[in-house]
């Protein structure tokens, strides 16, 4: 438990009000009680501000006088940022203990760092090697060869060094390419619920230092993503896509093969990508295109909808007249 002034402190925010406001948790505008710090970070959240009984609120200067509300505010450049850092002290996390499960099974020939974590079910095949502090969760599997660095979170039933959809149609039918590369997992990556990163058919796939991988993620062979990256749930790259550093892709979008999206570009929610991106593009729709032009013709589509109703009532004056 810590008081509002000592989480002002913490975030080095201004302190509105009764600083010695008790909070033992977290919880939003609309769910927080009077032991409760929640935050403000976008006008849209103004009612439920307004009906709040949290204890304190984080916010922004925009917000610091805002009637009605909670009288004890908090405030702060960035509410994100810092519910971030009040949450690691109102509700640290427990830290797994370095352990292996005795359900887990390690293939010949493969090294674990130290202080690591593989849980329920998990398989390292031969040859593998994973860094220090390296937290398994349970079903994962990594196929032979694959290389783990340091702090990587691996989510239950992540798949990684799965082989590549390559396929030759030879005059019996269609003949797997083999696949020899390796899939390669820097560090500090974390590699949500049941995604799946394909190995190398001749080279690397490799997901750079930083990256953070949903669920329900696809990463198809040869892929090179970069550092900082964020990939959304449900997200596939087709085989030997680059996505440069600090690149976002949102949910459902798809990338076909061979193609690069430039540093820090921005792909949007089911957006299909079939072209190259330039670094610091966002675009939408299908095909991908700057979600400028995107919603300047959805906006022209409207427009154009009321112009057919007043043809069609045009022509009909028009019959009726004859």
């Amino acid at each position: 438990m810590k008081t509002a002034a000592e989480i002002a402190a913490l975030v080095e925010g201004t302190l509105i009000g009764d600083g010695s406001v008790t909070l033992a948790g977290v919880a939003p505008l609309d769910q927080a009680g009077p032991d409760s710090l929640s935050f403000l970070a976008a006008g849209r959240y103004l009612e439920q501000f307004h009906g709040s009984r949290a204890g304190a609120v984080l916010c922004t200067k925009e917000h610091q006088a805002t009637e009605p509300g909670p009288a004890t505010r908090i405030v702060v450049k960035d509410p994100h940022r810092a519910m971030l850092s009040a949450v690691r002290v109102l509700l640290p996390q427990d830290r797994r203990e370095p352990a292996v499960h005795p359900t887990a099974r390690i293939g010949r020939g493969a090294v674990i760092g130290e202080r690591c974590y593989l849980g329920e079910y998990v398989v390292v095949g031969e040859g593998c090697r994973v860094g220090d502090d390296v937290t398994i969760h349970s079903h994962t599997v990594l196929y032979p060869g694959t290389v783990v660095g340091n702090r990587v979170i691996l989510h239950a039933g992540v798949k990684l060094g799965v082989d590549g959809f390559g396929y030759v149609l030879g005059p019996s039918g269609h003949e797997k390419i083999p696949h020899v590369g390796r899939c390669v997992i820097e560090d500090d990556v974390e590699i949500g619920a049941n995604s799946t990163v394909d190995r190398g058919s001749i080279g690397d796939t490799v997901i750079g230092a930083g990256t953070k991988l949903d669920n329900l993620v696809h990463i198809g062979h040869n892929c090179r993503i970069g550092r900082r990256c964020l990939v959304m749930a449900q997200v596939g790259l087709a085989g030997s896509t680059v996505v440069e550093d600090e690149a976002i892709l949102a949910g459902q979008a798809g990338v076909a093969g061979h193609l690069t999206i430039g540093r820090r570009a921005r792909v949007a929610a089911q957006a299909g990508v079939i072209g190259d991106l330039p670094a610091g593009a966002t675009v939408s729709g299908y095909p991908a295109r700057a979600h400028r032009d995107v919603m300047r013709q959805a906006a022209a589509l409207g427009r154009l909808a009321k112009i057919v109703d007043e043809l069609e009532e045009l022509v009909g004056r028009g019959r009726k007249a004859e």
